[in-house]
Parts: structure tokens; C-alpha cells; sequence
């Protein structure tokens, strides 16, 4: 046991050193995710958007469709509509809370913040066709975009590293004959994979902590959960990511095939997982797909943490999925690697 320990802290030492030499890659680590969060503070500083939108809680047997027939405000073009189950009304109120809809409607009664420029305008909206409606008023601050957006940038930044920095790296190990040469050593597959998933660990941990430190020292973003709760999403997700990555490089010789293959999983994510949009309101396959991701999870979790203030427990389903994720990616990668 001591023996196998030695091995695995020599690769990471190892791993850990050729990347600290790599001043280049090192730099762009930090300074890229800086600049980005800086860069769309600014940017999307200047106000809020035109476009209202306006959470719909369903009866159990209804649609959207079937509803606007008998509801004249449901009818209203200018406004983007998103359908809500009646079993997640309490979610749909915190958005309405933080202003991430400027109204909540149903057949009995809405709900608005007071306190919001456009839901006050889609309220009298909503009073021209339906007047008789009961309002009931949610207090809540206001999130801003960059806060909304910080947890999808270090999600997204973690996604890159993880998967060119451990898949790629492997790949071109394994294509200049590095690979075959540890081969001859007493150094098992399983010892090099946790020593690569360890050292790539370390740095994303590093980087995220030091991207989040940084950029909120310049912006201060909203934080209301638990910073402990965040470290043990942002720990976990990056762990999956890395298996992912080992898992595209457990076989692959190619470099170039490696990196399609690397932007054909990590460019749906980007997209599709809600790092720059929301999925509310998207078409229901679409939301479906976006479950598949691990990415997905990730921001889930971290964005309900710093906007909501939600604890472990309350983001339990995306950790049992991440844990999942990372068993299956594990083990598909150990039982396919190659060194050759």
C-alpha cells in the first residue's frame, strides 16, 4: 500500500510540475474566466431587458395552448410565456422574488414584486383584461445578470480544463510514446488515472477559487447559500468532468480526433446546460437533453447555492446525479484504457 501511495503522489508531482512550467496554459487558466465575468458585468450593467416574461402555473390536465382559448392575458404578444407545473409554485414565487419573472399567473390569483419596473407593467397588463384577478405581492431583491451568470462561467471553465487538460493531455501522452514508456514501470493504469484525475482536481479547485475571489472583488456577486456547500458542488463536478475527460482519452491516439471528439460533448453543454440563458420556457425535449449533461447539474446546483441560499439537501438530486455520472465515467475509463 505505502508503495502504490509513493507511485501515485510521484505522477502527480509529476503532472503538477509539467503544468506550472507551462506558463502559457497556466496564465490562460486565470486570466480568461476573469475577463469574461468582468466583460459581461459591464456589459449587461446598463438595465434591464425589453422582454417580460411570465411564469403560468398549470392545472394538472392543462396546457399552456389549452388555456389561452378562455384567458384573454395569456393571449398578450408581447410577452414571453413559460409554463409551470402546479406542484413547483414555490420555486416559481422565489423567481418572481428575485425578478427572474416579472409576473406569476394562474386561473385564481398572481403574484408580483412591487418593487419591479416591468412587472408593474405587466400587471396592468394582465388588470386591462382580467381586473377582477386577486394580487398577492412577493418582496425580493433584484438579481443582477452577472450574478445569474458567475456560476455558469466557472462551470463552463471547469468543462474546459477538465476535459483538454486531462483528456488531450492523455492523448498526447499516449501518441508521443510517454504512455508506453510508463508502461515499463511499476506504475499501474489505475494508479496514473487517479494521479491525473488528482493533479487536474487540485488546479480546478485552485482556479475556481481563485477566478471566484478575483472576479468578486471587483463586482461583488450575490452569495446566499453556503460557501462550504458550493465548494463540495464545484469539488464533485469537477471530479465528474475530469472522468469524462479520461473517459474520451482511455483508447484515442489521435490528437485530432481527440479534439472533435472533446468539442462535439463540451459545445452541446455550453448551450444547452444554461450557461449564458435560461432553459424556462424552452421546448420540453430540449430541457430533456440538457439533463443528459453533467454540466448541467453543475450550474443547477451552484446557481440555486448563490442565488436561493439552497443547502445540500435541497440540491441532493443533481449531486446523486454528478456521483453517478462520475462512477459510470470511472469505470467505463479504467476498464478501456490502453497505454498503446
Amino acid at each position: 500500500m505505502k508503495r502504490r501511495l509513493e507511485r501515485i503522489l510521484a505522477a502527480w508531482s509529476a503532472r503538477n510540475r509539467e503544468f506550472v512550467r507551462d506558463r502559457s496554459a497556466m496564465a490562460w487558466n486565470f486570466l480568461f474566466p476573469i475577463l469574461v465575468v468582468v466583460g459581461f458585468a459591464y456589459a449587461f450593467s446598463g438595465g434591464e431587458q425589453s422582454l417580460f416574461k411570465v411564469g403560468v402555473l398549470l392545472p394538472a390536465d392543462r396546457t399552456l395552448e389549452q388555456l389561452r382559448p378562455t384567458e384573454p392575458f395569456l393571449t398578450t404578444p408581447q410577452i414571453q410565456w413559460v409554463a409551470i407545473p402546479g406542484t413547483e409554485e414555490p420555486q416559481a414565487r422565489r423567481q418572481v422574488a428575485r425578478h427572474g419573472y416579472d409576473l406569476l399567473w394562474s386561473s385564481s390569483r398572481y403574484w408580483v414584486n412591487p418593487t419591479s419596473p416591468k412587472g408593474q407593467i405587466v400587471e396592468k397588463l394582465l388588470l386591462a383584461s382580467t381586473p377582477a384577478l386577486p394580487r398577492e405581492p412577493i418582496q425580493g431583491e433584484p438579481i443582477r445578470y452577472v450574478d445569474w451568470l458567475i456560476s455558469g462561467l466557472l462551470a463552463m471553465n471547469m468543462m474546459f480544463s477538465a476535459l483538454f487538460g486531462v483528456g488531450y493531455t492523455i492523448v498526447r501522452y499516449r501518441k508521443t510514446g510517454v504512455l508506453k514508456r510508463l508502461k515499463a514501470t511499476p506504475l499501474t493504469a489505475a494508479e496514473f488515472l487517479i494521479a491525473q484525475m488528482a493533479s487536474r482536481l487540485v488546479l480546478l479547485v485552485s482556479v475556481s477559487t481563485i477566478v471566484y475571489a478575483g472576479s468578486h472583488a471587483l463586482i461583488r456577486f450575490r452569495m446566499q447559500g453556503s460557501y462550504l456547500d458550493l465548494a463540495v458542488v464545484l469539488v464533485l463536478g469537477a471530479l465528474c468532468l475530469i472522468a469524462l475527460g479520461l473517459l474520451v482519452a482511455a483508447r484515442i491516439s489521435s490528437e485530432e480526433f481527440a479534439g472533435g471528439l472533446l468539442n462535439l460533448l463540451s459545445w452541446p453543454m455550453i448551450f444547452l446546460s444554461g450557461v449564458w440563458f435560461s432553459l424556462d420556457g424552452a421546448h420540453p425535449w430540449v430541457r430533456a437533453v440538457a439533463q443528459v449533461f453533467p454540466l448541467t447539474h453543475v450550474i443547477d446546483a451552484a446557481r440555486a447555492i448563490m442565488t436561493e441560499g439552497a443547502t445540500l439537501a435541497q440540491v441532493s438530486p443533481q449531486l446523486w446525479t454528478l456521483g453517478a455520472l462520475t462512477a459510470v465515467f470511472v469505470a467505463l475509463g479504467a476498464w478501456s484504457f490502453r497505454w498503446e
